[in-house]
C-alpha cells in the first residue's frame, strides 16, 4: 500500500489496480507549536491551547451539533511534518533513552505504515465563528501548527476507558518530568504572554530534548507561541535562559 498526499486528501492506493481509498481533511488545527521540536509526546501532558477550523465543506454547525455535551474528543490526524522516508517494523522509543528497539505497533511513533495520528483532546468551548463557521477550542493537543485533521469523534468513557489496561514499557517512565525554572523577571520583560506561561512550563517539563543529548552546557532553543525559547538542563532541572519573540514572516507579493 502506497499513500500519497495531494489538496489536503490522503489517497491510500493498493496493489489491486484501478482501487483507492481517500481520506478527505475535514478541518485544520492551529496551536503554538510552529516546529516539531518541544512539542509534547502525548496528547494531555501540557494545558496548551488549540483551535480547530473546519474546511468550508465541513464548516457547518449542524454537523457539530451535541458535541458541547462531551468533555473530551479523539482527533484522528496527519503526520503533515514528517519526511516521506518510508517505515520500519521497529522505531526506538524516546523515554527508553532512543537506544532500545520496539515494534512500531506497539508505539505511537510517527514513521508508520500510513502517517495517522490520534489525540484525546479536551473541549472548552465551541464557537460559531463569523465568516468561518464552528470552531472549537480544545486543550491539550500534541499537534504541530497546521496539522491536518481526518476526523473527530467523541471520547466515551464507559467505553473508551479501561480500568484493567496495561502500560506495557511506558509504564516505568509515565511520571518522568523536570522542574522547570522560568525567572519572572524573563518572562516579564520579554512581553512573554502569562496567560500562556503555565503551558510553556509543563511543555518544558516533558523534556523537548532528543533522548541521546545529555550535555549539561548545551543551550536548546524551541519555538512556543510565536516566542524562541532557549534553555539548558543541568540534571533534573530545565532553566531557561532566554526568551524572545520571533520576528513575523510576512508573505511575499
Amino acid at each position: 500500500m502506497r499513500m500519497k498526499v495531494k489538496d489536503g486528501l490522503h489517497v491510500h492506493e493498493t496493489a489491486n489496480a484501478g482501487t483507492a481509498h481517500v481520506v478527505r481533511r475535514i478541518a485544520t488545527i492551529r496551536t503554538d507549536f510552529s516546529e516539531k521540536f518541544g512539542i509534547p509526546r502525548q496528547s494531555g501532558l501540557a494545558d496548551t491551547k488549540a483551535e480547530i477550523i473546519f474546511d468550508p465543506e465541513y464548516a457547518s454547525m449542524e454537523a457539530v451539533r451535541g458535541i458541547e455535551g462531551f468533555s473530551y474528543l479523539w482527533l484522528i490526524w496527519g503526520f503533515s511534518g514528517n519526511a516521506d522516508s518510508g517505515w520500519h517494523p521497529t522505531v526506538r522509543p524516546p523515554r527508553l533513552g532512543g537506544n532500545i528497539r520496539m515494534g512500531v505497533f506497539a508505539t505511537r511513533s510517527p514513521f508508520r505504515p500510513n502517517g495517522l495520528g490520534l489525540s484525546s483532546v479536551k473541549l472548552d468551548r465551541v464557537e460559531n465563528r463569523e465568516g468561518v463557521g464552528p470552531v472549537l477550542h480544545v486543550c491539550g493537543a500534541d499537534l504541530l501548527d497546521g496539522t491536518p485533521i481526518y476526523d473527530i469523534k467523541p471520547y466515551i468513557p464507559y467505553a473508551d476507558v479501561h480500568e484493567d489496561a496495561r502500560e506495557g514499557f511506558t509504564g516505568p517512565t509515565k511520571d518522568y518530568s523536570l522542574e522547570v525554572n522560568i525567572g519572572e523577571e524573563l518572562l516579564k520583560n520579554s512581553s512573554f504572554p502569562s496567560s500562556k506561561a503555565r503551558a510553556l512550563k509543563q511543555v518544558l517539563s516533558q523534556d523537548p530534548r532528543p533522548s541521546y543529548q545529555s550535555d549539561p552546557q548545551r543551550i536548546y532553543g524551541m519555538s512556543f507561541a510565536g516566542f524562541e525559547i532557549r534553555f539548558r538542563v543541568q540534571g533534573k532541572v530545565l532553566e531557561v535562559v532566554s526568551i524572545t519573540r520571533k520576528p513575523e514572516i510576512k508573505p511575499e507579493d
